[in-house]
């Protein structure tokens, strides 16, 4: 399946969301990741990231895609990958 993650995370834990987030998808803009992803693995992600995260303070969302040749991406300005940054 493809997804889309957002995360609003207190500023001790963004980096760490960030590391996490890297393993399993591609870094896209700050605070998005998105890529293809087993349900299983999507779903070892998120108990990784409940770790992390204070349920009181932080948000993640993610929005599943079940086709992903439904989704038209438009992108206005400086495409921006960041995976690319660091290879």
């Amino acid at each position: 399946m493809f997804v889309i993650i957002t995360y609003d995370v207190g500023e001790k834990r963004v980096n760490k969301v960030c590391k996490k987030l890297r393993e399993y998808l591609t870094w896209t803009q700050n605070s998005v990741f998105e890529g293809e992803i087993s349900k299983s693995l999507l779903m070892r992600c998120l108990y990784e990231l409940e770790l992390i995260m204070d349920k009181e303070e932080d948000s993640i969302y993610i929005y599943q895609v079940a086709n992903p040749k439904n989704i038209k991406k438009q992108v206005f300005g400086q495409e921006k990958n960041f995976d690319e940054l660091f290879i």
